[in-house]
């Protein structure tokens, strides 16, 4: 199953959190208040979002952090290679692919376009499209059918 972790799916709320312009800069602790995750997630996840530059932070006792950037200039993609990694459903859709397989595979090239449609997908969400609780649920076809997607609970 392709699944985000727990941690990527937090430092999407911290990300959606310090785009909702309450403040100008937040702190850590008002992003934890906030958000309801705990204080040492929310200062682990800020700095490997500033690693990233998805987040800058400033020093200082009216410090914080904000955005680096425009919610909508922030992908899906840009967060989980900021927090997992790029995305590679398979040992050769990845650039420094070791497979011992690949001189008679038969089926990488296909692995290969998936992963490219995957990556395309996240890099077509943006954070604002991420925080849109009512927006339409894509329509999907898998060989030719119509895959109905729901939400749960």
């Amino acid at each position: 199953m392709l699944r985000i972790s727990r941690l990527t799916d937090y430092g999407t709320l911290v990300l959606a959190h310090l785009s909702s312009g309450e403040a100008d800069l937040s702190s850590a602790a008002e992003v934890a208040a906030a958000t309801g995750i705990a204080l040492p997630t929310v200062s682990k996840l800020l700095k490997i979002l500033a690693k990233a530059d998805l987040v800058s932070s400033t020093r200082g006792a009216q410090g914080g952090y904000q955005l680096s950037r425009d919610a909508d200039q922030i992908s899906a993609a840009d967060i989980i290679d900021a927090l997992e990694g790029p995305v590679f459903i398979t040992e050769c859709s990845d650039d420094d692919n070791q497979c011992d397989f690949e001189s008679v595979c038969n089926v990488g090239g296909a692995w290969q376009r998936i992963n490219v449609a995957i990556r395309r997908a996240l890099s077509d969400i943006n954070l604002t499209d991420l925080q849109r609780s009512k927006a339409p649920i894509p329509q999907f076809e898998f060989a030719g059918l119509p895959i109905n997607v729901e939400r749960k609970g």
